[in-house]
């Protein structure tokens, strides 16, 4: 039976978040930019493995569970209040098929990525919390893209709420993602294997990651040859044996009761 395999998008494919640092140059101004990347930089949190969020004030209490930046994908290189991420999401929203202009995070990583499906006939489907924007809906702006970018006939799911419980109802293999709280909910929620394309500093992984059979790789590239070889080893037609393999390449995936 082919693999299932579910790809996050952005940060894993796509690079949002250079694009996200351009508009909001043009947005904020450069100077302002430059003080929000720094700030991001100067306050990484190591138990979310990411940027620390927003300042004191922004929010009232109990605004959290209805806002609408929970519809929207996080941003690490750009430490903003709320407010600040609000207005560059709305600028963002007036751009026509603002999705279509970003450029690919690791150069000719979409094409390997459909040679790859193509030569083992795995099954890939694309997962991407992106908000809509002018022009396109966001799932046709991103099927363009990919393919754009040499990846044909691409399935796009445009998603909210857990990604386990989606990986459960689509009944994948193995979903690659870039944020570890993803990773997380695959673990938790579906029977899934879940990689984690972890481009920053290893020492802010989540130290539980890899205890919960999180697979880790600094590239997407990486990520490929790692699905390459499990698929290469593994029965085709028994899919416990490519869960063996999983195991054996990345740990076992161990209770998430606490």
């Amino acid at each position: 039976m082919p693999l299932r395999i579910g790809f996050d998008l952005d940060g894993v494919l796509a690079d949002m978040e250079s694009e996200l640092v351009r508009q909001a140059e043009i947005l904020f101004g450069e100077v302002m930019t430059r003080r929000l990347q720094e700030r991001a930089a100067d306050t990484v949190d190591p138990d979310a493995g990411a940027p620390a969020g927003d300042q004191p004030g922004d929010a009232a209490p109990g605004q959290a569970a209805a806002d609408p930046l929970d519809n929207t994908p996080p941003l690490l290189k750009l430490n903003m209040t709320s407010r600040q991420q609000r207005k560059l999401w709305r600028h963002v929203e007036a751009i026509e098929n603002f999705w279509q202009t970003l450029d690919e995070i690791e150069p000719g990583i979409i094409m390997k990525l459909a040679a790859a499906a193509t030569a083992r006939r795995w099954d890939i489907i694309f997962l991407t919390k992106r908000p809509e924007t002018a022009g396109l809906t966001a799932q046709l702006q991103t099927q363009h893209w990919l393919r754009s970018k040499g990846f044909p006939l691409p399935s796009v799911f445009v998603v909210q709420g857990s990604r386990g419980r989606i990986a459960h109802a689509l009944d994948l293999d193995i979903v690659v993602d870039d944020r570890p709280e993803n990773c997380l909910d695959v673990v938790v929620d579906s029977t899934a294997r879940t990689i984690l394309v972890w481009r920053e500093d290893e020492r802010f992984l989540p130290a539980a990651t890899r205890r919960l059979g999180i697979g880790v790789v600094k590239t997407t590239a990486e990520c490929l040859d790692i699905l390459a070889e499990v698929d290469a080893t593994a029965n085709a037609t028994e899919r416990p044996g490519m869960m063996d393999r999983m195991k054996r390449l990345f740990g076992r995936k161990e209770p998430t009761s606490v």
